[in-house]
């Protein structure tokens, strides 16, 4: 069993698209679609701080790292769970599992073994540390329940060589079909062309023009970590 394409599309909104090594909210080096070196080579550490000078080769590899950790994540799942799952709540399980790791552990996993699907929804919320992921656990939750997936254009975001992310605007956006086709290459096929958005002269300079991914839990750990300095 594989993430519907609309489950992969899911998945990346909520973890965002950085082509370039980040810091996540535990300060641990991150790169692409939420990939750590916990998950295999390569090693965000010891990549190349910034941006790629070619951005599109960077997001190509992004995409890359990204399937190649998603095989193990999916196959996580389908080792913990023992009832048969309907392509919704597969693709919300690897959503929470691709945050969380704990799958294996969880109270959610437990009361679907069990035939508790209502509970199973329930315990999603038990994962909601940092208070700011808790929208995507319940939209998580959501897709687990009701099979509502989210739409819209997939952003692309800045970071620099300290590793802070850049949320003011976006610096590509790439449509469905072109993420799709980068989820899912068909061999030989050329790569695809990326839409890098308009230009908006009547938006004040660092205004929120797009929402990203998990983006609140980041702001909220920058400002907490600047009221313990003072």
């Amino acid at each position: 069993m594989h993430m519907t394409d609309r489950g992969l599309l899911a998945l990346v909104r909520h973890e965002g698209l950085v082509p370039g090594p980040y810091r996540d909210l535990k300060d641990v080096w991150t790169f692409g679609i939420g990939h750590t070196a916990a998950a295999g080579q390569p090693d965000p550490a010891t990549m190349a701080r910034g941006l790629p000078a070619d951005l599109d080769a960077g997001i190509r590899a992004a995409f890359r790292v990204f399937r190649a950790d998603l095989a193990a994540y999916e196959a996580a799942v389908l080792r913990a769970v023992k009832v048969p799952l309907r392509p919704h709540e597969f693709d919300a399980l690897v959503s929470f599992h691709h945050n969380t790791g704990g799958i294996g552990r969880a109270a959610l996993t437990k009361a679907l073994n069990a035939g508790d699907r209502a509970a199973a929804a329930r315990a999603f919320l038990n994962w909601k540390r940092p208070g700011a992921i808790i929208p995507r656990r319940e939209a998580e939750q959501d897709l687990f329940r009701h099979g509502r997936y989210p739409g819209g254009p997939i952003p692309v975001w800045a970071v620099d060589p300290s590793g802070r992310e850049a949320f003011s605007r976006p610096i590509r956006s790439l449509s469905e079909s072109e993420a799709l086709a980068l989820l899912r290459p068909t061999p030989g096929a050329p790569p695809p062309r990326f839409q890098t958005p308009d230009p908006a002269p009547d938006t004040p300079p660092g205004t929120q023009t797009g929402t990203p991914p998990d983006w609140l839990a980041r702001v909220a750990a920058f400002f907490s970590t600047l009221i313990r300095r003072t």
